[in-house]
């Protein structure tokens, strides 16, 4: 059935407008953004097929490289990409009202639940950066890298001029591990070793390095084995 053929009231875009987003279920928004359907499909139809090859999970769905949701029948670039600017988007408010958040960050676990957001569903590393001042308040936070799934390369020189840049008293590096080990890697280890020596001397403090997976997250601060924090 064409959704002009559907009551007006059935309508994504129309219910939205009528009844606000709110009102909408996850299948009704994904209509309202893709607009229109594909291969013989409605736009309803293709939003429910859509959220199905993802397991019904946004989480899965917004980790999504372009590669995958090309694999979706009746995706093309077009869908994919305007897919990936609206989650891309919902991360970027994320990062924009954690850098007002008036809670000092001064634990592994508040790292956890700041970058979680971020992080969550993600099947390839990315590295981000945050920003504290004297109070250990966050100021800002910046992705460094997206890598692929086993590694993401980071810049220390990079890292120092933003950290300069942002006037940083401190910052915490953290990235996520997809596979699910939050254990750190030799390079892991010598990046973050690294960090520390070339951020020492510019008077700033590498505060931790947390390594994030769905449901843990290891803490190079808590960790007594960690050369760069002992």
């Amino acid at each position: 059935m064409k959704i002009k053929e559907l009551c007006e009231g059935e309508r994504p875009r129309e219910k939205m407008l009528s009844c606000g987003a709110e009102g909408l279920s996850s299948g009704e928004l994904l209509a309202v953004l893709l607009r229109t359907g594909s291969s013989g499909k409605n736009v309803l139809e293709l939003s429910q097929e859509i959220l199905s090859y993802a397991g019904g999970s946004l989480i899965c769905l917004s980790g999504m490289s372009l590669e995958h949701l090309l694999e979706i029948n009746g995706i093309g670039e077009g869908k994919a990409a305007t897919l990936m600017a609206c989650f891309e988007l919902g991360k970027r408010l994320f990062a924009e009202r954690s850098s007002i958040n008036k809670t000092p960050v001064t634990s592994p676990r508040k790292v956890f639940e700041l970058m979680i957001p971020a992080m969550l569903g993600l099947d390839h590393e990315e590295c981000w950066v945050i920003f504290l001042n004297n109070a250990q308040y966050c100021t800002g936070m910046q992705r460094l890298t997206s890598g692929g799934q086993n590694s993401t390369i980071v810049e220390v020189k990079e890292v120092v001029r933003l950290a300069l840049e942002k006037k940083a008293s401190h910052i915490i590096l953290t990235h996520n591990h997809p596979a699910g080990n939050p254990r750190p890697s030799q390079e892991d280890l010598r990046q973050t070793a690294a960090l520390k020596k070339a951020l020492t001397p510019m008077g700033i403090g590498l505060m931790d390095h947390v390594i994030i997976c769905d449901d843990c997250y290891f803490s190079f601060s808590d960790d007594a084995t960690s050369p760069a924090f002992r």
